[in-house]
């Protein structure tokens, strides 16, 4: 199934998702690094990753939307995508929320704030594997008849 929101042939979901997911995810790794140093510029930094991170993930979900909508009703692919999607909002959600428990002092965080960060990080696993399942399992954002040896996307003819 092709993707409705596409730029020089391709999912621009797809191409966005790895920023939040990346930025998201290794916000963890510097809180694990403040716990483990108690040095504040670790803690400033996944602050400030969690901020941009939520940014990318808003403006990932607006493509995700955009392709969830034209995925036709009463598909397992359909029911896959409502569960990817509403997991990453709980996800953003915790992150926000990790964000504003930080904000009066991001160098010092709560640890309420790492472990909302902890859990979200868990869920986007699991989104991220669902996300997974719609493209390789599903052929959601796949061009009909892609191949080893189909043509490039710039080209303007069929993979098939």
């Amino acid at each position: 199934m092709h993707a409705k929101a596409r730029l020089l042939g391709h999912p621009i979901h797809q191409m966005l998702i790895v920023f939040p997911l990346g930025v998201l995810g290794m916000s963890l790794f510097f809180d694990i690094a403040y716990l483990s140093t108690k040095r504040s510029d670790f803690a400033t930094t996944a602050f400030w990753m969690i901020f941009g991170g939520v940014i990318a993930g808003l403006i990932a979900a607006i493509f995700g939307l955009i392709d969830w909508l034209a995925i036709p009703s009463g598909t397992r692919a359909k029911r896959i995508g409502l569960w990817h999607g509403c997991g990453n909002v709980v996800v953003v959600a915790l992150f926000i929320g990790s964000w504003f428990l930080r904000r009066p002092d991001p160098a010092v965080p709560k640890i309420t704030a790492i472990v909302l960060s902890a859990i979200a990080v868990g869920i986007a696993l699991i989104t991220g594997w669902l996300g997974g399942e719609l493209v390789d399992r599903l052929g959601v954002g796949v061009d009909e008849g892609a191949n080893l040896n189909a043509p490039s996307s710039l080209s303007g003819r069929p993979a098939a």
